[in-house]
């Protein structure tokens, strides 16, 4: 009894601990573009983002000229009661009551800082990074040596009007195609339905990037390229077999004594689906609406291939590339960019989260 109750201990701490350093390793480099995404730009490029936590940094508490104190850099050097070479000094040498004494700049035009380790916190937060790539305002950054930078501000929120216009028809659009066809391979005899079925899924191990060029030709006979259908009708195409199959294990496992009472009733299909089918697979539902939103919103390919370079329907993940090639080393915009692309997926994700499990979940266990 002892050995069982000592084993299930056990594997409690493993799995818990596993469990841990898995959400320790995806939640610290989060936090820290999340940390970043706050501080301006010199903050950044000069101390890392664990600086805003307590630390021990050097601090300068006093600066001496060497000049003054007729030190000879090529000799061995007397600061403070420490013996050093130039060298030495340069890389900082240990005083005996725990200061650093290091010599900075050449050793013409040099100075030698004594430095005493502080409890710190670097709290240096600002908006103006939201502000820039949200409002499009433009800032001037001064340099350390005194030269004033005008930064033009980037304009996200016409990238986001166009991300939400494509992302809410190509989520609403193939979950109603699909619970349509989940409900007829379910729950109605047509000929060839298992055929059909098996058709669908084996669409799930269908590349997309094989069928890109053939629609992008067909795209260009119906002059769809470059539109808001066109991409809603390729998101609808490639997210249809997911859909298909993952509505189809929930729907088929829906008491049949409920359907029949209504058939018996006089229902029609068509009542028995909206009236009683879709109001009990919210679940399924609200699980699909969660990847085929995420993988909408965060698409690049599509989205690039069928919408092109035009301005005016660039989405966010166009618009966030095209920062990283035209900003790559301004991590301040960069981080404040990802970070405004994750809002509306996290509210999306949190909403319907309560139905996530169940709808995976559909269908897997039965009695």
């Amino acid at each position: 009894m002892a050995s069982a109750k000592r084993q299930r201990w056990i594997s409690l701490i493993l799995v818990n601990g596993m469990l841990f350093i898995l959400v320790l390793l995806w939640t610290v480099p989060t936090m820290g573009l999340f940390i970043s995404s706050w501080r301006d730009r010199l903050a950044i490029q000069t101390s890392g983002w664990w600086t805003v936590f307590p630390h021990r940094e050097w601090e300068v508490v006093a600066t001496l000229d060497p000049k003054e104190m007729n030190l000879d850099p090529d000799t061995v050097m007397q600061v403070e009661g420490v013996e050093a070479a130039f060298d030495e000094l340069r890389a900082g040498v240990q005083t005996p009551d725990g200061k650093r004494i290091q010599w900075v700049g050449n050793k013409r035009l040099g100075r030698i800082e004594v430095q005493e380790q502080v409890w710190t916190m670097n709290l240096d937060f600002t908006t103006e990074n939201y502000q820039q790539v949200l409002g499009g305002k433009d800032f001037e950054y001064q340099r350390p040596d005194g030269t004033v930078e005008v930064i033009p501000g980037d304009n996200f929120w016409g990238a986001i009007f166009n991300s939400v216009t494509v992302a809410i028809p190509a989520t609403i659009i193939p979950i109603l195609i699909a619970a349509f066809a989940a409900y007829g391979f379910a729950w109605m005899n047509f000929t060839g339905r298992r055929m059909f079925f098996i058709l669908v899924v084996a669409l799930l191990v269908v590349p997309l990037q094989i069928a890109l060029v053939p629609i992008l030709r067909d795209y260009a006979r119906l002059q769809l390229n470059g539109t808001f259908l066109g991409i809603w009708l390729a998101h609808t195409g490639f997210g249809l077999p997911l859909a298909v199959y993952l509505l189809f294990n929930y729907i088929s496992t829906l008491p049949r004594e409920t359907l029949e009472s209504a058939f018996i009733d006089g229902a029609s299909h068509f009542t028995v689906f909206t009236r009683l089918v879709l109001p009990l697979s919210v679940p399924a539902l609200a699980s699909f609406a969660i990847f085929q939103f995420l993988w909408v919103w965060n698409d690049y390919l599509v989205a690039l291939i069928f919408l092109g370079g035009n301005k005016e329907t660039e989405v966010l993940t166009m618009r966030l590339a095209n920062l990283v090639g035209s900003r790559g080393n301004d991590w301040h915009l960069l981080t404040a960019g990802a970070f405004v692309t994750m809002i509306l997926p996290l509210a999306v994700f949190f909403s319907l989260q309560r139905y996530f499990v169940r709808g995976l979940l559909a269908g897997s266990v039965k009695g």
